[in-house]
């Protein structure tokens, strides 16, 4: 077999060789003209030809195997000037070519086909949303603040648990089964404790993608869902920024060039800072008292990001970045009175590298990553032991890809990777897991695509996954493909293989839990449903999407049923100390999740309009000690059980400037479900000493949970946002934009939780007016 692969190989290298010699190749990055900003998913076309690409998420094109001779290439984009290129292509040649684009607003007349409809054609985007900043203004800002998370929680099949602790669940998946990637390197817990809002800078991202299943071999060590968020580079051209307040929060961002680019295709330095910090346990008792008894006694939530980037490009458009980040944030729960029940913190900071190479005489493209992450949480709550989590992170990782004929492609690279987690976690029963671990995992992986004549594609993939603690080998085999029955027409469908070996510490019996910690699989035994001993202590799962994109006239649709079968769930023994001859940690779950996702999308002139309907089920089986050496298996909803989930965006810009932007959004969501109260115990100390007179004390009291694991369901959870703003021009490069903006229009009650001692109902935020002013330079 390896003699038959080495002569395929041998023969497809030579082919490749043959062809190469014989044509040239035309290359480049793709900016924005006054900004240097990099310019994804933008059509490059061979005037006269079939020939073209489009730029990856790093502004990259190339046009392979041109025949030698003189060609018009042009670059075109939806709201930006088509640019033209005459370019000699000689045999055996490179040629690099860069595009500088003008932001016009309109395309030139003639050119018919848009940067989306290729992509569609030329992309399988299967379980895919990309997400820009441009995007996620044209939602209502809550607090009147732009923010990701408010975008991610229209996403199709993602479920958002509430304001106030809230995460988000993609298509049946934890958070910890959420890969969080900025600029490649992991975060692990990006969202406030006021979930309005992550660590992210709306004006900092250039893009976001979000895959909620079926994901390629690009991405390993998750078995649910990928967050990757890019950053933009600093202005190479001059000075720019924002400034921002509102009664929730304050920031600010700056960019500019520490050297200039004094041609299109010559390099540069730049800056970019951005930093935010939120005031509302100050502002939210003077300013918003009226709203409710919670604001009187404040509502406890602060936060503070800092993000700085330097970006360091070449001649030739390839660069090295170095950035660095700190994120903190800090809640409480008060009791009727005000008094302070619990206090959640934590704190996240990461330095590193990434660079892009482009190498002379090649139309093959580099890129890779070094860094290192932190993040600790701390839980203080009376009557309970302190809680804490910490994990740490290093990370490198070189990818290749090269570029064939008719937008296919080859990507494969190699990751090396460094965890080392700390917990100390006390359960309902009193129980403490005490876990100190290290791992060390290392990635390979290949991705190819291929696509026949813009019919169809075919994306196979396959990642092989070391987890040095556990000493196992992980070959995940994945394939995404799809096929273009018409130009408004098309099938798609993935399924794959998938592992991770990190497990997250989180209550099941809440739906809102401040603490969210994260611990390395464990080397000790675990046993799964059945008391058996489990082959492997990794997280497993397998997924299956299939997909149908239809277009009528200006609206796109999408259909996407999915299912995800998480075979193996590691988490911590619900039923330690029951029974002494399983007192283990840790054990093994299982799970299943399968859905249906439709959305609908129409944007037109000034109109964008949004809808998506989500149905889901998801049931995990779970074992039960029992005082009697016996065991019994539940299944139950996990807590983000939301079976339906529907969100309406619309936004209208209006005015003769286009200075006006009216957005409103509707979300109604099933409800979450629960595990009831069954009753109470007082428990006494007996242990003879003078405060342990059982006859005098009082005892603490206990919760006794009903046997049934969430058993119970709350109430529906529906909210209307709106918003408007209004731009202020000032100057070429100044404006003021003023924004007003309610969230819970109809002060719909939301549960937020219910306390299970005196049975009393907390509440998400009420009708929460506000105004947000921003100067942009």
């Amino acid at each position: 077999m390896r003699k038959i692969l080495s002569f395929l190989a041998l023969c497809s290298s030579m082919g490749i060789s043959q062809a190469i010699a014989q044509t040239g190749s035309v290359k480049g990055f793709v900016k924005e003209k006054g900004t240097g900003e990099l310019l994804s998913a933008t059509n490059i076309f061979v005037q006269g030809t079939k020939l073209g690409a489009q730029t990856d998420d790093k502004g990259y094109y190339t046009v392979v195997q041109l025949p030698a001779g003189t060609y018009t290439i042009f670059a075109t984009a939806i709201g930006y000037d088509t640019v033209f290129h005459t370019v000699k292509v000689e045999a055996g040649a490179v040629i690099n070519r860069n595009f500088s684009m003008e932001a016009k607003g309109f395309e030139l007349e003639g050119v018919s086909v848009s940067a989306r409809a290729i992509q569609k054609k030329t992309n399988v985007n299967i379980s895919k949303t990309t997400i820009t900043a441009k995007e996620i203004k044209l939602l209502p800002s809550s607090g009147g603040e732009p923010d990701i998370s408010q975008y991610l929680q229209v996403t199709p099949g993602v479920t958002f648990t509430g304001d106030q602790g809230g995460q988000l669940y993609i298509r049946g998946g934890s958070p910890v089964q959420t890969g969080i990637l900025l600029d490649g390197i992991t975060i692990y817990n990006p969202f406030h404790s006021i979930g309005l809002y992550s660590v992210f800078e709306t004006e900092a991202i250039r893009s976001a993608d979000v895959y909620t299943a079926g994901f390629n071999a690009t991405y390993g060590n998750r078995s649910s869902a990928i967050l990757d968020i890019h950053t933009k580079d600093g202005n190479n051209q001059r000075l720019s920024g924002l400034v921002s307040a509102s009664p929730i929060m304050v920031r600010g961002m700056l960019e500019g060039p520490l050297m200039k680019q004094k041609k299109p295709d010559g390099g540069s330095s730049t800056f970019l800072i951005s930093a935010k910090h939120s005031y509302l346990s100050s502002t939210s008792k003077s300013l918003y008292s009226g709203l409710g008894e919670e604001f009187k006694k404040g509502l406890p939530f602060e936060f503070t990001d800092l993000y700085g980037k330097l970006t360091f490009s070449g001649n030739n458009g390839s660069k090295f970045n170095v950035f660095g980040f700190n994120f903190r944030d800090k809640a409480s729960v008060l009791d009727n009175l005000g008094a302070t029940r619990a206090t959640f913190d934590w704190n996240s900071y990461g330095a590193g590298t990434t660079f892009v190479v482009s190498p002379s005489g090649s139309s093959s493209l580099i890129n890779g990553k070094f860094a290192y992450s932190s993040y600790k949480i701390n839980n203080e709550e009376v009557n309970f032991s302190p809680r804490s989590s910490s994990i740490n992170n290093f990370e490198g990782a070189i990818n290749f890809t090269y570029f064939f004929p008719g937008y296919s492609q080859l990507n494969y690279g190699i990751e090396v990777a460094g965890q080392s987690t700390k917990l100390d976690y006390r359960n309902s029963l009193g129980n403490t897991t005490s876990f100190d671990r290290n791992n060390t995992t290392a990635g390979a992986f290949f991705v190819y695509k291929k696509n026949f004549n813009q019919h169809f594609i075919l994306e196979p993939s396959v990642r092989f996954q070391y987890y040095s603690s556990q000493g196992k080998f992980s070959p995940e085999p994945r394939l995404n493909l799809k096929y273009n029955v018409t130009d408004k027409l098309r099938f798609k469908g993935a399924a794959g293989l998938y592992s991770q070996n990190i497990v997250g510490i989180k209550s099941d019996r809440d739906v809102v839990n401040f603490f969210n910690g994260f611990v390395l699989s464990p080397d000790q035994k675990i046993l799964n449903t059945d008391r058996g001993a489990v082959n492997s202590n990794l997280e497993l799962a397998q997924h299956a999407v299939f997909g149908v994109e239809f277009d009528v006239k200006d609206v796109e649709f999408n259909v996407e049923p999915w299912y995800k079968n998480f075979s193996q769930i590691i988490q911590l023994n619900r039923t330690k100390g029951v029974n002494p001859d399983n007192n283990y940690d840790f054990q093994a779950d299982k799970g299943v999740a399968a859905g249906i996702d439709f959305s609908a999308k129409y944007t037109k002139n000034r109109i964008f309009l949004w809808g998506v309907v989500s149905y889901q089920k998801i049931q995990y089986t779970t074992r039960l000690e029992n005082f009697d050496t016996t065991y019994t298996t539940q299944t139950y909803p996990p807590p983000f059980d939301r079976r339906v989930n529907i969100n309406v965006v619309a936004s209208y810009t209006a005015g003769q400037k286009k200075d006006w932007e009216i957005s409103a959004r509707f979300n109604y969501g099933s409800p979450f479900p629960f595990t009831q109260t069954q009753g109470f115990n007082e428990n006494i100390n007996v242990t003879g000493s003078i405060s342990g007179n059982p006859l005098t004390q009082n005892g603490a009291i206990n919760t006794i949970y009903a046997n049934t694991i969430n058993g119970g369901r709350l109430t529906p959870y529906h909210r209307l946002d709106l918003s408007v703003k209004k731009i202020f021009k000032l100057g070429t490069y100044s404006s003021i934009e003023s924004t007003v903006a309610v969230t819970n229009v109809y002060d719909r009650n939301n549960v937020f939780y219910v306390n299970r001692l005196d049975n009393k109902v907390y509440y998400q935020l009420p009708v929460f007016p506000s105004l947000n002013v921003s100067w942009r330079f």
